[in-house]
């Protein structure tokens, strides 16, 4: 069986690199999922990062967005977006990530746009030296689950992150095995984003909360299918990343701005989940 290792995710982290890789060490994470830009990498060198994750035996998953923000920016097309995507994978490169994570292209191009900019987004990341997945995120080309099977016939070489929270929202449904676009996507799905959505959005308040039960099993009998055909595919190593986040993904207390949870608190006690074999039942 190929080893599973879990990434301690740095969205919405505040502290220094050798902070986030201590509470990582201390939560039972392999290494850090990390966004190019996280300020915690910003003053740091690629040699200084790579020399600090090497000294901990830690890995790095390096998250690129292209177009601007999480949410792209409306006026920047194809050509735009290949550039950020060029430059960013040749930053990324340069500290020996184990792999890179896409969020890429926009929900409003038109069909002909779509096509300018995966087909050399997808020969981009064939021609990488590290695997490269592309994220199921809101507001971008793969956004819709009844469309990821166009998707993956249209571009065989298509590797996915899989973030199935998104979708959730999308729908207004949750994700389970049975549905044709999980079915579609478990042969491509190379790294997971575990958080937990529910019908009317991303994320749920605790995963562990008991109102709560059905959605984390809908989502963990996903994941379980994609760690099967990962097993069966012999990808080696298998990476999953708890991701619950800031940035009004998790519910407030109503005239508070207070989140209803500790997010650092949900991310690594969902790690530990994962890790006792959750996904092994």
């Amino acid at each position: 069986m190929s080893a599973l290792l879990l990434f301690k995710s740095l969205w919405g982290f505040g502290g220094s690199l050798a902070q986030a890789q201590h509470q990582a060490a201390q939560q039972g994470f392999d290494g850090l999922e990390a966004n190019l830009r996280h300020p915690c990498l910003a003053p740091l060198t690629a040699p200084q990062i790579r020399g600090a994750l090497s000294a901990a035996q830690q890995g790095l998953i390096v998250e690129i967005v292209t177009g601007g923000d999480y949410v792209p920016t409306l006026g920047l097309g194809p050509e735009q977006h290949l550039r950020d995507l060029r430059e960013q994978r040749n930053q990324a490169l340069e500290l020996e990530p184990i792999r890179i994570s896409v969020i890429a292209g926009c929900d409003h191009w038109e069909p002909d746009q779509q096509r300018d900019f995966w087909s050399e987004a997808v020969a981009l990341a064939v021609a990488t030296p590290v695997p490269v997945s592309f994220e199921t995120h809101r507001s971008r080309s793969l956004f819709n689950p009844w469309s990821i099977g166009d998707w993956l016939s249209t571009y065989p070489d298509l590797r996915l992150t899989a973030d199935l929270s998104h979708w959730c929202a999308v729908a207004e449904r949750l994700m389970t095995p049975e549905l044709a676009p999980i079915q579609a996507m478990a042969e491509r799905v190379d790294h997971l984003h575990g958080r937990v959505g529910h019908a009317q959005g991303p994320s749920v308040g605790h995963p562990f909360a008991p109102e709560w039960a059905e959605a984390l099993e809908a989502h963990r009998r996903c994941w379980q299918l994609f760690s099967q055909s990962q097993q069966a595919r012999g990808l080696t190593p298998r990476t999953f990343t708890p991701e619950f986040g800031p940035d009004g993904y998790l519910p407030q207390v109503p005239f508070t701005a207070q989140p209803v949870a500790d997010l650092d608190e949900i991310n690594s006690r969902l790690g530990a989940w994962i890790r006792a074999g959750a996904l092994e039942r």
